[in-house]
């Protein structure tokens, strides 16, 4: 069912009062859709959406959506609310909300928090940040090896509903050191009297708590395994990591490299590209910009040595490399978030209205600010006002070009069921190229008047 539909059926349910109805109709969605939805309708109607979920299906929404919805929730929610939320979600996903948010609104979480699993949490925040320990939860299958199947099936059934997975079941010693462990497939085809001991894999592979958080993703691609155990100094076990945590890893991690291949400062927020405010888009991308210029800079200190060869208007020509290249550089920029937004879904074709209005505040912001900062190694250098206008206000129209393009053409690719990573850098640079020599001559030729 498309997302447009199923927001017309809660509004119907809403508008005519069919609570009964609405709460059927929520329980058959998935939670991972519940994001998208609660995006798309008003405050109030989020609140009456979220209490009409079980207990169970409300934890595992919460945990599906990104930190400012949290925080929101949050702040409608009773303790009564939150303390039910906290008491079915997973140790780690637990962790990862309490470092999110901000001091007032983890004191009231925590208020809401068991006594034990606030010491849990309180333990795992101690771990460094990347590290497996600051991954694992603490939620999972222990058997003893004089253990039966049967046993541990019985134990499995008793403990089950509130471990991350049974998939993987860890044997431990009476002081919790890791003997092997067993999964699910090996229970299911042992027979019933058969000893855990007789049955486990003593060949584990497992991670130290302050294993890197990349070094882990690898173990996982590796190994192949749905989780990894993690053990102290002294191979006693004190959580898993599971393939979803990897997977995060992953994704955060490919992002930062893409970020900065693209010469975009990585934002440790994670929040989405049109949750990310402007003037944050901004500051994330002029440091690197203005690095970039003055690299270009020094192309264009080259050619001003071969003045005596060019016969129209030389010092004006030193500028082209670093315009080009500037504009290339904010190309490359916007086509990198935009195509990651549609690999990611977090932009749709339809949002490509809301794509270039923000980026075109995003590039006067930035085009501003570059065409100040040249204007101001003009005057120094060269005391030249007009030449200081030609470059600032090529600047300015070549980043908004460049950003534009950037973001329309792999959208434009993405509606035409074209790759959008085929309008990637190289394409956008060229035609920035030709369009922002283009609008720096015609500019010159009006200021000069030549």
């Amino acid at each position: 069912m498309e997302l447009e539909e199923i927001i017309e059926k809660i509004d119907g349910f809403i508008k005519n009062k069919k609570i009964k109805d609405l709460r059927e109709f929520l329980e058959n969605i998935n939670s991972a859709d519940f994001p998208n939805i609660l995006e798309n309708v008003d405050e109030d109607k989020t609140i009456i959406i979220y209490r009409l979920l079980t207990k169970e299906k409300a934890a595992e929404v919460f945990v599906e959506l990104d930190h400012d919805d949290q925080e929101k929730l949050i702040n409608f929610l009773t303790d009564t609310e939150i303390k039910n939320v906290m008491n079915e979600i997973y140790m780690d996903d637990a962790v990862d909300l309490i470092e999110e948010m901000p001091s007032n609104v983890v004191k009231r979480i925590l208020a809401n928090t068991k006594p034990a699993n606030r010491k849990i949490i309180n333990e795992l925040l101690k771990y460094p940040d990347d590290t497996a320990g600051t991954l694992m939860t603490t939620e999972f299958i222990d058997l003893k090896e004089n253990m039966t199947v049967e046993d541990a099936f019985q134990f499995i059934k008793k403990k089950g509903l509130k471990t991350e997975t049974i998939y993987n079941c860890y044997v431990l010693t009476i002081d919790r050191k890791l003997l092997g462990f067993v999964d699910i497939k090996d229970l299911l085809i042992a027979e019933r009297d058969e000893l855990i001991k007789d049955i486990m894999d003593t060949n584990v592979v497992k991670v130290d708590t302050l294993e890197d958080q990349e070094e882990v993703t690898r173990m996982f691609d590796k190994y192949n395994y749905v989780a990894l155990p993690v053990v102290d100094q002294e191979n006693r076990l004190v959580g898993i990591i599971t393939i979803d945590d990897a997977i995060d890893v992953i994704q955060e991690e490919t992002l930062e490299d893409f970020e900065k291949m693209a010469a975009i400062t990585p934002d440790d927020d994670g929040d989405s590209y049109l949750k990310t405010s402007v003037f944050k888009h901004a500051k994330n991308r002029i440091i690197w910009l203005l690095v970039l210029m003055v690299s270009a800079m020094l192309t264009g200190e080259v050619i001003e040595n071969f003045e005596a060869a060019i016969s129209t208007l030389p010092l004006l020509v030193a500028f082209i490399p670093m315009i080009m290249d500037t504009g290339g550089n904010c190309g490359s920029q916007t086509s990198t978030l935009i195509i990651r937004g549609l690999a990611m879904n977090e932009i749709s074709t339809k949002d490509i209205l809301k794509a270039i209005w923000k980026e075109i505040r995003v590039a006067i912001i930035v085009g501003v600010v570059l065409a100040i900062a040249n204007t101001i190694r003009i005057m120094i250098q060269y005391h030249d006002l007009k030449i200081a206008i030609v470059v600032g206000i090529t600047l300015i129209c070549t980043v908004i070009m460049a950003k534009l393009l950037g973001c329309i053409l792999p959208i434009c690719a993405k509606k035409l069921k074209l790759d959008p990573a085929i309008m990637a850098a190289p394409l956008i640079t060229t035609i920035v190229d030709t369009l922002s020599v283009l609008v720096f001559f015609n500019i010159a030729t009006v200021i000069f008047q030549i």
